[in-house]
């Protein structure tokens, strides 16, 4: 039945609610792609109001314990709206909340129609500043994704920077794939921007840098797990190759150390790592009992399986001899 627990509110876009066009005439006449990109329409209601009042009666109903706000939050919305930010924060967080800058530099960002990595910047102070105002202990988990179209070896390199900067160590890693109905799926088989403009004229419209091959994708989803020992080898001729050997080293601004460690080829993210193992069950324990007298068997209780189809008619019968 119900806990009481509302796992997540919002839907897949979790601060949206009842924003939109101020205008239907301007609405209809519009013809932007988004409302959110480059920047936020002027002609948009970005007010959380509505939103708010929403959480506040959820809260109120009878059995409604938590409500939670688990991802889907567009972020460079949500700081417009620092009362909205406090609500969130100060009811709706179990301890983690996810959202996805997915990148930090301007090629793979602009394909994505995402804003800046200070849009994170921002909505990351606002979060902290109101989880210590609420006495709370509470974290961002930031998603990026590897191999997106527009994305360069350089675009990636910077954002494994950015995340040793900041101290981010990423065990899910997304690499992109195209799927039906995506803008960057578009751009993956054209290797064209769509968004710029299509023409038959091939010096026309925007080139878009795609992503292709093991070897290359294997490497921009190595920049993302560059503490992965795992992937120093590759990093470290790729980091040759573009000039950026200053990135090898074992200081703490270094991104990988010149060292290499024995491994396996696998690895083991740091939950598994530190999760207790399972002790294995005594070979005692694993057999059957032995029934008592009028106890039924079944499969479940001891009995062995049925000999049925082929294996019945191969089988010999008792007191026949087996055919040669």
């Amino acid at each position: 039945g119900f806990t009481g627990i509302v796992s997540d509110l919002g839907g897949p876009t979790a601060n949206m609610y009842r924003i939109g066009c101020k205008s239907p005439e301007i609405e209809a006449a519009c013809r932007k792609p988004s409302c959110v990109y480059p920047g936020i329409c002027p002609n948009l209601n970005t007010s959380h109001d509505p939103l708010i009042k929403m959480y506040r009666r959820a809260r109120a109903l009878p059995g409604v314990k938590k409500i939670l706000i688990g991802s889907g939050l567009r972020y460079d919305l949500a700081v417009e709206s620092p009362e909205y930010v406090k609500e969130l924060v100060t009811h709706h967080v179990g301890g983690y909340l996810k959202i996805a800058p997915e990148h930090t530099e301007g090629g793979p960002l602009s394909k994505m129609m995402k804003p800046g990595i200070g849009s994170y910047d921002r909505f990351k102070q606002m979060f902290e500043a109101a989880s210590a105002a609420a006495g709370k202990k509470q974290y961002l988990i930031p998603y990026f994704i590897a191999a997106h179209p527009g994305t360069s070896d350089e675009d990636m390199m910077n954002l494994a920077v950015w995340l040793k900067k900041n101290g981010f160590r990423a065990d899910q890693v997304q690499t992109f794939y195209p799927s039906p109905m995506a803008t960057a799926t578009a751009m993956y088989h054209s290797g064209k921007n769509p968004l710029k403009g299509i023409s038959r004229d091939e010096t026309r419209g925007e080139s878009v840098d795609i992503v292709r091959g093991e070897r290359r994708r294997r490497l921009h989803k190595a920049f993302l797990r560059y503490h992965d020992a795992n992937n120093w080898p590759l990093l470290r001729e790729a980091l040759k190759a573009m000039g950026r050997a200053d990135l090898i080293g074992n200081g703490k601004h270094h991104l990988i150390p010149t060292y290499q460690p024995i491994t396996d080829g696998s690895y083991e993210s740091a939950r598994r790592k530190n999760s207790t193992a399972v002790k294995p069950a005594p070979q005692a324990a694993m057999k059957p009992a032995t029934p008592r007298k009028g106890q039924l068997l079944t499969q479940h209780t001891g009995l062995p399986p049925r000999v049925t189809g082929a294996s019945r008619n191969s089988a010999p019968r008792p007191g026949k001899p087996a055919k040669r």
